[in-house]
């Protein structure tokens, strides 16, 4: 989400940036009556549900401290500015009513062992989910000034500050001065060895703030880790911070805009954590302009109007691969960070139907990556009948020789209502084997898992939804992030606190595709920070691979029989030595002739094919 922060103003001026121009986009055709998740049960606490393939297994309200008493699920949002009036005076003052609209928010997510980390605009939370049907929280720690966004590394938590309210020592009492030596925007770093007292041991100030920030290890230098920060709000005064400019290139060519903030973290000594560059990732490569990406406006007739970019949203990096993705306001970006400290760009991509470039997901062998459009902001209802398919949507682009192709979009496909905020927002892999699945949160648009295998058709296969908070006036709420963790789907939602999920088979995912999902298990989750699965060789993974080409027919009927035959023969042998060599004997067999078939297919058949020989011979080579 945009931060709304400590001011309605940079919302108002989001709003114009974003707003809908009209035209001749196709309309978002009407949900199918069928369709469960329409007309849902308004509530904050008893609000109607709707599920398909998947379950809520639990549920854990915000703790006290983490919201009003007098407004639990959050105050009105703010008429919805018309975008053809001209800005708002950046001086004048906020409008109380909404000033902190987002004061209690919850926001992202991040994992370390059983312990989830959850954002907030006033701080974090810390949650115990060694057993995901029975959360529980361990400790709060008071630190506003939004959005709040978490990352961990061992017993380092990193979090996102950009409001102008922050503050140093992590007071309440806010700011009241134009210019603070008080005042904290950028990102702060914590002690978390004891989880019931983090302590603050070093705080980065920006000149933007950090709305949200992406961790980067450098395998070839790990007693270093870089901090990635986009910054997305106003600039601070240079009185506040010395060498912070809001002037436009041709004014000042040092301004802080067109640029992000990389910061060193010394792991020995996190607290002399610094900025070491502010790459100029958005320049022409022809004359060295740094403006030189999208410059703002509509695309054309009837398309959205995109704002310029000058800034990041959101960056995600796959440092195995050497590759991170930015969602850049106005582009989506391709970046090499073969040497984090100095990310060069490899590719840019626009769209007409995109309003603001929002974030971006990798496939697990990066070769894909998926980009979310923020149409809205993320609190404006964005997913009615009458709006299109492509906006506010995903756009799914293959990387075929470092640049950027587009396939298709994907948008959460039930129709919500004008009390619901509902846009593509935060989302993670699920790992399945042999398929690219995303569970992806649309904020009261629920939850929703698809499949972009195939990038040009990605299909909706599960979905978890919940009326608006209130029937009658829109309250900004649901899900900000919807991420996938050690064989569950935790749900961070705005306004109600914490959702957990699992996936149920159904004709779309067979159980052993989502056991093999399980099977894949990981010590530390920063979404921002992908990293390759490798699945192990188990005759649980075998089975995946087999149902997904039994559902697709890419393999013989008696091949997949002797198959599953082996498979089920060498868990068997495992408590008979004597069997062993039989059943090794088998698996090595047939993986030599799924390898012949696989040099016949093509595509996702030849692939999961290989996928599966592999598989085999791992499991007979354990039976050694």
């Amino acid at each position: 989400m945009r931060s709304i922060g400590n001011i309605l103003l940079y919302m108002s001026l989001l709003l114009v940036c974003v707003g809908v121009t009209g035209g001749a986009q196709e309309r978002r055709g009407s949900t199918p009556a069928a369709d469960p998740r329409v007309g849902l049960k308004a509530g904050l606490r008893d609000a109607g549900e709707a599920a398909k393939n998947m379950e809520r297994i639990a549920t854990l309200p915000k703790p006290e401290g983490f919201f009003d008493p007098k407004a639990p699920g959050g105050t009105p949002t703010p008429p919805e500015r018309d975008p053809n009036l001209p800005p708002p005076d950046p001086n004048e003052p906020p409008d109380p009513r909404f000033a902190n609209m987002l004061g209690f928010a919850n926001s992202d997510l991040a994992f370390s062992g059983t312990h989830l980390f959850m954002g907030n605009f006033h701080g974090f939370n810390t949650y115990d989910v060694e057993i995901a049907r029975k959360p529980k929280l361990l400790a709060s720690a008071v630190c506003p000034g939004g959005q709040g966004d978490v990352s961990v590394h061992g017993n380092l938590l990193f979090m996102s500050v950009e409001q102008t309210r922050g503050r140093i020592d992590c007071g309440t009492q806010g700011i009241q001065d134009k210019v603070s030596a008080e005042r904290f925007r950028g990102i702060r770093i914590f002690d978390i060895s004891d989880l019931g007292k983090p302590r603050q041991i070093a705080a980065i100030q920006t000149c933007r703030g950090s709305h949200t920030h992406t961790l980067v290890p450098d395998p070839k230098d790990p007693g270093n880790l870089y901090v990635y920060g986009s910054g997305t709000s106003l600039v601070r005064s240079a009185e506040e911070l010395a060498g912070c400019s809001g002037l436009k290139p041709g004014e000042d060519p040092n301004t802080a805009l067109f640029s992000i903030d990389v910061i060193r973290v010394p792991l020995a000594a996190p607290q002399n954590a610094k900025i070491v560059n502010r790459p100029r990732i958005f320049a022409d490569p022809t004359t060295g302009a740094i403006n030189g990406l999208w410059s703002g406006g509509e695309h054309g007739p009837g398309t959205q109007k995109t704002p310029e970019t000058n800034q990041c949203h959101d960056i995600t990096v796959f440092p195995q691969v050497g590759l991170a993705a930015g969602a850049c306001s106005g582009n989506g970006i391709l970046l090499d960070i073969s040497d984090p400290e100095h990310p060069v760009r490899l590719d840019q991509a626009t769209d007409k139907n995109f309003a603001y470039w929002h974030s971006a997901t990798f496939n697990n062998d990066g070769t894909k990556v998926i980009f979310t459009d923020e149409w809205g902001g993320g609190t404006r209802p964005r997913c009615r009948a009458t709006d299109p398919p492509t906006w506010g949507a995903d756009a799914i682009f293959d990387i075929v020789d470092r640049k950027l192709q587009f396939r298709g979009y994907y948008k959460m496909p039930a129709a919500q209502t004008e009390q619901e905020n509902c846009v593509a927002h935060n989302g993670s892999l699920i790992p399945v084997p042999g398929r690219d699945i995303m569970a992806q949160g649309w904020y009261q648009g629920g939850v929703s898992v698809f499949d972009f295998t195939d990038s040009a058709h990605a299909i909706e296969i599960a979905f978890f939804d919940r009326g608006p908070i209130d029937a009658k006036t829109l309250i900004t709420g649901g899900y900000w992030s919807a991420y996938w963790y050690n064989g569950n789907i935790y749900g961070s939602e705005i306004a109600r606190g914490i959702d957990v999920f699992r996936l149920t088979p159904s004709e779309y995912l067979s159980q052993n595709e989502i056991d093999a999902a399980t099977q894949v298990r990981t010590d530390e989750l920063n979404v921002q920070e992908q990293g390759r699965v490798a699945w192990p060789a188990t005759a649980v993974v075998a089975r995946a691979y087999l149902d997904q080409l039994t559902r697709g027919k890419a393999i013989e009927p008696e091949r997949a029989r002797a198959v599953r035959t082996a498979v089920d023969r060498a868990d068997d042998a495992r408590s008979s030595r004597g069997k062993s060599q039989a059943a090794i004997d088998q698996l090595d067999g047939l993986a030599a002739q799924l390898d012949r078939d696989a040099a016949a297919a093509v595509g996702r058949d030849a692939a999961r094919l290989r996928s599966l020989a592999a598989t085999l011979k791992g499991v007979a080579a354990k039976l050694h």
